[in-house]
């Protein structure tokens, strides 16, 4: 039955559309699944390669600014941004994983987070090229119905599940686990660990990257403080894997249906303001201690913890 889990999941998500949603309900499902791809590129290279990523925005960012500049200064439509930002998150992913995959553990991660806040200050200062802080509308929208962008980002979450779920059972996926594992002992059986964390860097900028390029097409407005946000965009990635389960293929699935309607609930409580930040954090400090490998990786201990209690009913 687990076998063909997916693919039961996979069939009632097409056909969901037509049990009569309303439209701000499509919108919260669009955003689980965007939410889902995201969290299964930073899963492919924090969770499987143990790189563990605070920059991830600045490959959401680059992927949403190639789609909307292609837009808005060469009046392509932005959805060529799509198989243009797989080139362009690559080349940026070169660079960062250039300066930054010399680094290890905390270094590697505070060094990638400065990558993301000076790609957010060169795009509000490029005013000529970004916008700035004005950013980029596209005006032309393709569709006015949800329907067509649920299933052009379902599409890409089922392209990303599959290409992750290849990768992570090939050989380059043993190589992965085994730098993050230890690092020093991959190096000694001759694994070139700085190619093949280069090569775990690049899948994950370019799966983030196409998220960032629909985005721009869904919402038709992007600017820098949106795209490149530290918190809304790099910790929330971040969350979105642990609460649903590290190296886990559903995880990232279950980790973002738990934050876009926990978001969504906090949004509901018009005097709460910022407060969501510190809801996150405990939510995150909870999920650590108790369930340390997410709520997929230990849902066995979850299920056993039912049936105790049951039992002792």
């Amino acid at each position: 039955m687990k076998k063909y889990l997916s693919y039961i999941g996979v069939a009632l998500l097409a056909v969901l559309p037509f049990a009569g949603l309303d439209s701000y309900m499509m919108h919260i499902l669009i955003m689980v699944i965007m939410w889902s791809v995201i969290g299964m590129a930073w899963n492919l290279l924090g969770g499987y390669c143990g790189q563990v990523s605070f920059g991830h925005a600045a490959f959401f960012g680059a992927g949403a600014y190639t789609s909307g500049m292609l837009y808005s200064k060469l009046g392509i439509s932005g959805w060529w941004g799509l198989p243009a930002s797989v080139l362009v998150a690559a080349l940026f992913a070169l660079v960062i994983g250039w300066i930054c995959l010399r680094l290890r553990g905390p270094y590697f991660a505070l060094a990638t987070l400065a990558m993301g806040v000076i790609l957010r200050i060169t795009a509000e200062n490029l005013v000529g090229v970004t916008g700035g802080d004005l950013g980029i509308m596209i005006r032309e929208r393709t569709w006015i119905d949800k329907i067509w962008y649920y299933y052009i980002i379902l599409a890409l979450a089922v392209g990303a599940f599959i290409a992750v779920k290849q990768v992570i059972q090939s050989k380059l996926g043993y190589y992965f686990v085994a730098i993050r594992e230890d690092q020093d002992a991959a190096e000694s059986l001759g694994i070139n660990t700085t190619l093949y964390k280069t090569i775990a860097l690049v899948l994950s900028a370019v799966i983030t990257g196409l998220a960032g390029a629909f985005y721009t097409n869904y919402m038709g407005y992007i600017d820098p403080k949106v795209v490149f946000a530290l918190h809304d965009i790099s910790i929330i990635t971040i969350m979105v894997v642990m609460v649903g389960g590290v190296a886990t293929f559903g995880g990232p699935v279950v980790g973002a249906v738990i934050m876009v309607l926990l978001a969504e609930l906090i949004r509901t409580i018009p005097k709460l303001g910022t407060a969501h930040h510190t809801l996150f954090g405990v939510l995150l400090i909870v999920i650590i201690i108790f369930l340390p490998n997410g709520i997929v990786g230990d849902f066995g201990k979850i299920k056993r913890l039912f049936i105790r209690r049951k039992a002792g009913a």
